[in-house]
């Protein structure tokens, strides 16, 4: 990849996956400034590595085990990793548990992975002070499993005056609002709060969205970019 290490302090890895890494590279670079500004040495993985997720939406879980398997072997013991995306670091503590249930690296890794504003949060970062105001949408992987709550936290922290509403599901969830027999399913859930909500929020809020897909949505069926956790915390720094 030709990415140095940046900055210096406690060793974290920053796990570059596949949507960021390929589609959005700027929520990477944005998390890699956040993380040295905390004091952080950021690293990424030696190699190239999926969780595998993409794999899980279209059944292949042979597939989907072998990537996780090469995740294993890749990723060095008792360093912390930030995974970006809310959809990776799912499997991070549910699947990758559950596929490789005997193995002692899949219960370690699982105990380690981190979303970004969550290891900030448990290292008392405080993020330097801005103004405006901020939209959170939570990705239903993140709803379920460890919500937002510490990332609404640092933007506060940061001075924004948030909104986190329950605007339920995005209605992109994976490929589900790019296929030609779903996508007006998809649009239709998309309005049954997320769009009304957009489009009632102040023009100068900024929308924030950890996931990809949540993202993509946003953009595509409204007037407004979203941007990433990271993104909004990059932008706070001198």
């Amino acid at each position: 990849s030709g990415f140095r290490p940046v900055g210096e302090g406690e060793r974290v890895i920053l796990f570059d996956d596949t949507f960021n890494g390929y589609f959005r590279p700027a929520t990477g670079l944005a998390a890699a400034r956040v993380l040295a500004h905390a004091g952080c040495r950021v690293e990424l993985p030696r190699a190239h590595l999926c969780c595998g997720r993409p794999y899980y939406d279209a059944g292949m879980l042979d597939k989907a085990k072998a990537a996780l398997a090469r995740i294993l072997e890749a990723l060095e013991p008792n360093v912390p990793v930030v995974i970006l995306e809310p959809a990776c670091l799912s499997v991070f503590r549910d699947e990758l548990r559950q596929l490789f249930p005997d193995d002692a690296r899949a219960q370690e890794l699982a105990g380690r992975v981190h979303s970004l504003a969550e290891f900030l949060e448990a290292r008392g970062y405080a993020p330097p002070r801005a103004f405006g105001r901020a939209l959170v949408q939570g990705h239903c992987h993140q709803k379920a499993l460890w919500g937002t709550t510490a990332e609404v936290k640092l933007l506060r922290a940061a001075g924004f005056e948030v909104e986190a509403p329950d605007t339920g599901c995005c209605g992109m969830a994976g490929s589900f609002g790019l296929r030609a027999e779903t996508e007006a399913a998809s649009r239709r859930i998309a309005e049954l709060a997320l769009l009304p909500r957009l489009r009632a929020a102040p023009p100068d809020s900024v929308v924030v969205a950890d996931g990809f897909s949540c993202r993509e949505q946003i953009e595509g069926l409204s007037a407004r970019s979203a941007q990433h956790f990271a993104e909004v915390l990059a932008g706070t720094l001198p």
